[in-house]
């Protein structure tokens, strides 16, 4: 037992010992009436093996790389290799972010991660009306393959691992970066990255959504089948809790709204005909780090176990990979403030480290200046050099799990995992994670979350440093990085010259046989590929797809 050398009657003098300690220590005054962590977990005083008398330690956490995975996925974690340092970034033109992307592999940086404009995400061309304002703002604009050939130009992709944060329009992305790969010389074996291609959360809380779920669905399980059979080192889909944790979820909810919609992939995957063992180990998954520092610790290690118990047990894995959790984070943008915007650098490691202690396996720092804007090269430097610092200065990469055994953390590990699970079946009774998304349940459910953390703000109950403490009078100038105007007129002039010159009859072909496979069961992606070739734009090709599968158009909820 976990008790270690507690016997029953070491644990019950134990237990006389704590009442007396804590009659003692009601004596004295405490900073407030209770403590709890950002979930709204109450926190005792202290933990002893009072706490954990049940707990088993082969069941419950045994060692690194072994069921249930709680303490690492990996036998020597981060003694073997470090977590991939992975910056997001991506702005104006397909050459303002290649640049970018070169500063920051000169940096140090172990692999790329790549912000997409909304048009891109949505599926409109840059000269549609719709898209005014919004080309190259929040990402990059990638409306053609003409595109994504400016943005990697110069890097090597047989070297480069990339992640794509693109959901809605993941299979035409994943699509030009196979043609990219193809003009390198690269074949579809050695490509190596991760397409986020997580459309339930859109439905929930980001909006960038276009067709109604069922279709998307389909196209979801499209990149996967077609990904297993064709990419080995393609990573199909990245779950995300984190866009649920910025709008405004708990830590808990977090992992349980995470995990309802990795278990609705999971059964759409084995209903296409694809066996749990074939694909399961491929699946990656994105989370969020907040202040509450050991909750968020407590978080990932209690999703691991949890996520193993989950493949064993609900899925039949047999294969002990489909049951590792591997898992990027990024530090939370929501946490950041304009105001004493330096102290972000605080706020932003306390963050990284407890993502490492938690045992990631890829991990993005936000720019201290992400509250104003797109970051400057300085902030992005500095958010880096964090992860390095972590890293080849801290020691805490030096042994595995170095928090595993702390009372507190495991009583708090296996209270989130208890939580997160009730969530889980409440949905799983529900009809699984879309019927929840249909009737609202999930989107209340954070909504309600948000506000909750606004009002304990407004009240002072939650301390901000900066906003509702620690206030300091000061005149908000800074550096900002601002996107050129001529990013979209540019872009408006080359997708009207490229429409000009490419051979249009082939690429109106292409697109009709799309809406063909779209109308059947076929699988999408290697039309798309051909779509891409062709220079068909992300517009043409979501406009046959609109066509066919129709256009979302979310309830009133509230």
């Amino acid at each position: 037992m976990f008790a270690m050398s507690f016997d029953r009657k070491s644990l019950e003098l134990l237990r006389k010992e704590k009442e007396a300690w804590n009659y003692e220590a009601s004596r004295f005054g405490e900073r407030k009436e209770k403590f709890v962590t950002s979930s709204g977990i109450p926190v005792k005083r202290l933990y002893t093996p009072l706490d954990l008398e049940d707990f088993d330690y082969l069941r419950d956490l045994s060692f690194s790389g072994r069921y249930p995975y709680i303490r690492g996925v990996y036998h020597t974690m981060y003694r073997g290799r470090l977590w991939t340092m992975r910056q997001y970034a991506g702005y104006g033109t397909a050459e303002d972010s290649n640049r970018r992307f070169k500063y920051l592999l000169e940096l140090g940086q172990t692999g790329l991660s790549v912000a997409f404009d909304l048009p891109t995400q949505v599926g409109i061309d840059p000269d549609h009306p719709l898209a005014a304002g919004e080309v190259g703002r929040v990402g990059v604009s990638v409306p053609t393959l003409r595109d994504m050939e400016r943005l990697f130009d110069g890097i090597p992709l047989e070297k480069v691992s990339t992640s794509m944060t693109i959901n809605a329009t993941a299979h035409i992305l994943q699509a030009m970066y196979i043609a990219i790969g193809e003009m390198q010389g690269v074949s579809l074996k050695e490509l190596s990255g991760t397409v986020q291609n997580d459309i339930l959360k859109e439905y929930i809380a980001r909006g960038q959504y276009i067709f109604p779920p069922e279709p998307s669905m389909r196209l979801v399980v499209d990149i996967i089948e077609y990904s297993c059979r064709n990419m080995p080192r393609w990573n199909f889909i990245s779950v995300s809790g984190y866009h649920m944790r910025e709008a405004g979820c708990n830590a808990v909810q977090e992992v349980a709204f995470t995990f309802a919609n990795a278990i609705e992939y999971v059964k759409a995957a084995i209903d296409r005909g694809l066996d749990v063992d074939d694909f399961a180990s491929r699946i990656s998954f994105f989370f969020g780090v907040h202040n509450d520092f050991f909750e968020e610790i407590a978080k990932f290690r209690a999703a691991r176990r949890l996520w193993a118990r989950i493949m064993k047990e609900k899925f039949d894995a047999k294969n002990p990979r489909s049951m590792r959790l591997r898992f990027h984070v990024q530090t939370c943008g929501s946490t950041l403030t304009a105001q004493q915007s330096e102290i972000n650098i605080v706020r932003v490691a306390i963050q990284a480290l407890a993502a490492v202690l938690g045992g990631a396996q890829s991990l993005h720092t936000n720019s201290y200046d992400e509250a104003l804007c797109l970051p400057t090269e300085k902030a992005v430097r500095i958010a880096l050099r964090t992860q390095q610092i972590i890293a080849e200065e801290s020691g805490v990469a030096n042994t595995v799990d170095p928090l595993g055994g702390s009372y507190y953390v495991e009583w708090l590990t296996n209270e989130i995992e208890d939580r997160a699970l009730r969530y889980i079946e409440k949905i799983e009774k529900m009809g699984g994670a879309v019927a929840a998304i249909k009737s609202g349940y999930i989107q209340r459910e954070i909504a309600d979350s948000a506000y909750k953390t606004q009002k304990e703000v407004e009240n002072g109950e939650r301390c901000i440093v900066g906003i509702n403490k620690y206030v300091i009078d000061e005149e908000l100038s800074y550096e900002i990085l601002k996107v050129d105007p001529e990013v979209e007129r540019r872009q408006i002039e080359r997708i009207r010259e490229l429409r000009a010159s490419r051979d249009n009859s082939r690429v109106k072909e292409v697109l009709q046989k799309m809406r063909e496979v779209a109308e059947s069961d076929e699988n999408i992606l290697p039309v798309t590929i051909d779509a891409v070739k062709s220079y068909a734009t992300i517009g043409e090709i979501c406009d046959v797809l609109r066509d066919v599968f129709g256009e979302y158009k979310a309830p009133m909820i509230f």
